[in-house]
């Protein structure tokens, strides 16, 4: 078995283990829930969806899906600002984030992940000279600020956020200078501090989380409950169940918070099992981007790995208090379809990337 196919091997298995933690520790947590039931069984219903649509994304051609990139871009824009059309989109405690369609609520900044990988990809390949500051900086960082500020009129901070950390990753390995990057995080930080002053709902989590124990039973109760539920776990968990949190203690603790319920029940062993697990997903997924000889196919591989981690670890800051609390899923583990589906895509990718026609040489090698 050649190298890549056991790094495929591996990716399958652990998402695989990972979507099992999800699936347990969900069942635990929709217990006390009047519809728990009902999420239960919607979330498996996510899950086939999400099968076939890595299974899709693992064997189709990406040298014909890059012949698509800049109309995927901008079918990925568009669904973006599609939300903001008045009587389209739900609205969900301020954020219009969400599209009905009978009975699935779709989350269009979720897919355009992907679409944002393919496009930004493509973009970054096409660059000749990264030395032209026109050419080289100044376009590939207006794409990244026009999907980011799309994504900010939702509203939803960390979510553009993560867009845009993905983008300026691609951009310095692509070979942007620190000189130039550095300064466009520092504006764009400041935008983004003066966009959180604004907004008054942001505002007050902020200050709740420079506050914590002072307003642990208004603003800053979630993640207060967070904490108690990672002390209360300890190493080896309270029991699949037998946690408290989930009995209306922790707001939303299936979803953006399930972490801290894997951390109370099943103990923070397993919470370095997890972690475990996507440190495997991000080694192999930079050993396959590495592999690519293309730079198309390399910024794809990149892409879908930083997407991947970077949202692992902002929900880890979260919910243990390094940050402040904002509505993200941990992959794999957290309800919601579009969710899921989307870090399917994201595995369908890298398994994608490990097929030979987008390695000649090592499969001739693997053949000799």
């Amino acid at each position: 078995m050649s190298t890549l196919k056991a790094h495929r091997t591996v990716l399958v298995a652990i998402a695989s283990v990972l979507t099992a933690y999800g699936f347990v520790i969900l069942n635990s947590t929709v217990l006390p829930l009047s519809q728990g039931q009902s999420l239960f069984i919607k979330q498996c219903i996510w899950l086939c969806v999400a099968v076939c649509a890595g299974l899709f994304f693992a064997r189709i051609n990406l040298n014909k899906i890059r012949t698509w990139a800049n109309w995927i871009g901008g079918f990925t824009l568009t669904s973006l600002l599609f939300v903001l059309i008045p009587g389209v989109s739900r609205c969900v405690k301020g954020s219009h984030r969400w599209i009905e369609i009978g009975v699935l609520r779709l989350q269009p900044s979720e897919p355009a992940k992907i679409g944002f990988v393919l496009f930004f990809a493509y973009f970054l390949s096409r660059i000749q000279n990264m030395r032209d500051f026109k050419k080289g900086f100044m376009a590939p960082i207006s794409v990244i600020g026009i999907f980011c500020l799309a994504i900010i009129l939702e509203p939803d901070f960390g979510t553009a956020a993560l867009f845009g950390s993905v983008g300026v990753i691609l951009l310095w390995v692509r070979g942007v200078k620190l000189r130039f990057i550095l300064p466009t995080m520092l504006i764009a930080v400041g935008l983004f501090g003066i966009a959180v002053f604004l907004n008054p709902v942001r505002l007050a989590r902020i200050l709740a989380f420079l506050d914590l124990e002072n307003n642990r039973l208004t603003g800053a109760y979630q993640l207060w409950q967070s904490l108690l539920a990672f002390c209360s776990g300890g190493w080896r968990g309270c029991g699949l169940g037998q946690g408290r949190q989930q009995f209306f203690f922790l707001p939303e603790a299936h979803t953006d918070f399930i972490g801290a319920i894997v951390a109370e029940e099943l103990g923070l062993v397993h919470m370095f099992v997890l972690l475990f697990c996507f440190f495997t997903i991000a080694y192999l997924g930079l050993k396959i981007t590495q592999s690519q000889s293309q730079p198309f196919l390399f910024f794809v591989g990149l892409g879908t790995v930083s997407f991947l981690i970077i949202q692992v670890l902002l929900n880890l800051g979260i919910i243990t208090g390094l940050l402040p609390t904002k509505g993200l899923a941990l992959p794999f583990l957290s309800y919601g379809g579009s969710n899921l589906v989307t870090n399917f895509c994201f595995i369908g990718l890298l398994i994608n990337l490990t097929r030979p026609i987008y390695n000649p040489l090592m499969s001739l090698n693997t053949k000799l």
